[in-house]
């Protein structure tokens, strides 16, 4: 198989995941609250779904250089499949926080599972330096435009069809299951001699973990689950209004990666992360001051259209900094802070939400993030990718 037919049945499973993740996000808080839990219970499943997922990529990212990745793949739209059942059949809240743990279950508007390191491992094995950057843009516009559907989708079945579409989640892991099926071993299997899944690269790895667990914490607070709750609450919005909102950031979102590789052609990957990040988080911090929906609603689409330009350009920073053994555990120790670290956040956002509906939680993921900004810019503006290395980057 050659390399764009691999990276089409990534971006195609990818855009399935996506879809999936981009309804439940917006069900999952409706559902819940459905079944009679509080703001705090809501907020303490999701934070078990990041807790999970956190621990099984980092043992995925740690052990995948010895394996091969499309096992790897295969085996997690299982446990996807399981966890689609689970919630569909499961109406208590301690069997679903069970579940929420072990499963595979995204309350985020990001991609925050296993299936990260791993897809990110393939292609960047699959093209060359010049175009990782552009690939990796097109991986994230599929998984945003995806989402979009998806959260527009959101506002369709009645809601006491909810749990039909956590039984469509589980259908979803099967064709997802059908595009990994089709990359060959020879391509995906990870160097079966390497000795340990870090090497030379470790410091940058666990620095930019680091930097990038501050960020998720801020995150976590705006998980799109506990946003579209505090929009329920605070504006009285309907889930097909909401599902119409988050389509639209969606599609702001997917767009504004064509223009970050645009713009970090110009200016380098860690200037356009830290440049465009830092205004959508003052966007976050207004939000809560602001007394009308419209307003709000004029803020997420502008934050939306700046928030997740560092995407693509950080997942290409950190495959071009490290050797490339080292890359599944590089892509699994970084993004595992996306799961571990904000899962600290949702259950503190819950609690806010639960006591106030001023906004709390936007307030404090704004201040957050811009910390991460101006720390990551400190320390890694000096440190290039290959393709960086034969010209300055404009500041």
């Amino acid at each position: 198989m050659d390399a764009p037919s691999a990276v089409r049945r990534i971006l195609v499973a990818k855009g399935l995941r996506a879809f999936g993740d981009g309804y439940v996000a917006l069900l999952l808080p409706i559902y819940l609250i459905d079944l009679g839990f509080t703001a705090l219970e809501v907020g303490a499943i999701a934070t078990a779904t990041l807790v999970g997922s956190g621990l099984l990529t980092l043992l995925v990212g740690l052990r995948a250089h010895r394996h091969s990745y499309r096992a790897l793949l295969i085996a997690a739209t299982v446990l996807m499949a399981a966890t689609g059942l689970g919630f569909a059949a499961v109406r208590d809240f301690w069997p679903l926080l069970l579940i929420a743990i072990v499963g595979t279950l995204n309350p985020s508007s990001g991609d925050v599972s296993v299936f990260l390191p791993l897809e990110h491992a393939v292609l960047s094995r699959v093209v060359d330096d010049r175009a990782r950057t552009s690939v990796f843009a097109r991986y994230s516009l599929v998984g945003a435009l995806a989402a979009a559907v998806g959260a527009l989708a959101a506002g369709l079945p009645p809601r006491d069809a909810i749990p039909a579409m956590f039984v469509l989640y589980a259908l979803i892991a099967a064709g997802a299951a059908v595009a990994y099926r089709g990359l060959p071993p020879a391509l995906v299997a990870g160097p079966q001699h390497a000795a340990a899944p870090l090497g030379p690269s470790k410091r940058r790895v666990y620095a930019l973990a680091a930097l990038f667990s501050l960020d998720a914490f801020g995150g976590g607070f705006v998980v799109q689950s506990l946003l579209a709750l505090w929009l329920f609450e605070r504006f009285e919005m309907s889930i097909a209004s909401a599902g119409t909102l988050f389509f639209w950031t969606g599609v702001l979102t997917a767009f504004s990666y064509l223009v970050a590789v645009r713009i970090a052609n110009r200016i380098g990957l860690v200037n356009t992360m830290v440049y465009t990040h830092i205004p959508s988080s003052l966007c976050l911090v207004a939000i809560p001051f602001v007394p009308s929906l419209a307003g709000v609603v004029v803020l997420l689409l502008i934050r939306s259209a700046l928030s997740q330009m560092d995407v693509p350009t950080r997942s290409s920073y950190v495959m071009a900094i490290v050797t490339p053994p080292e890359r599944p555990a590089a892509a699994s120790i970084t993004s595992v802070p996306r799961s571990l670290a904000s899962a600290l956040s949702p259950v503190l956002a819950g609690s806010m939400l639960a006591a106030t509906t001023f906004g709390w939680p936007l307030l404090v993921a704004g201040v957050v993030k811009i910390a991460y900004d101006l720390m990551l810019l400190a320390m890694f503006r000096k440190v290039r990718p290959p393709e960086e290395q034969t010209r300055r980057p404009d500041t």
